[in-house]
């Protein structure tokens, strides 16, 4: 993965992910997360009960943004990302919890479970280094 990818994505916190049903209905989600770059997952904690819940346990597709909090219509950074869900059994491989406690320490006391998205291609806009500057990674 790109240098400048990866230091966008570590440089941000929160990520728009949209899901699928199983009617085919989109739900979409904002979250922060945690970046594990060695294994380009995306590391997220919910909470049970929600709509996206039921979702978030089996392999699945899903599509999402990251974008700057603060944004600057002229300099415009942002990306677009498609990844899977990591099913429950093998997230077990990941160190999810020590990465995302250490990050949001406050998140140890608040109900839910954490979840992961593996990258698999990703779209990174960067009008600073020119209009329209893209770099495409497919993993």
């Amino acid at each position: 993965m790109e240098q400048n990818i990866i230091e966008f994505i570590e440089g941000n916190r929160v990520a728009g992910i949209c899901f699928l049903n199983e009617k085919n209905e989109p739900h979409c989600i904002s979250c922060f997360y945690v970046f594990d770059k060695e294994n380009k997952v995306l590391i997220i904690k919910s909470t049970q009960g929600t709509e996206h819940s039921a979702l978030t346990g089996k392999k699945s597709q899903v599509a999402g943004t990251i974008t700057p909090e603060q944004l600057d219509a002229l300099k415009i950074k942002g990306i677009q990302f498609k990844g899977e869900i990591i099913e429950t059994e093998k997230l077990n491989s990941f160190d999810l919890s020590k990465q995302y406690y250490l990050k949001y320490p406050f998140a140890m006391v608040m109900p839910g479970y954490l979840w992961a998205v593996k990258l698999t291609s990703i779209k990174f806009t960067d009008n600073t280094a020119g209009f329209g500057n893209k770099t495409i990674w497919k993993g």
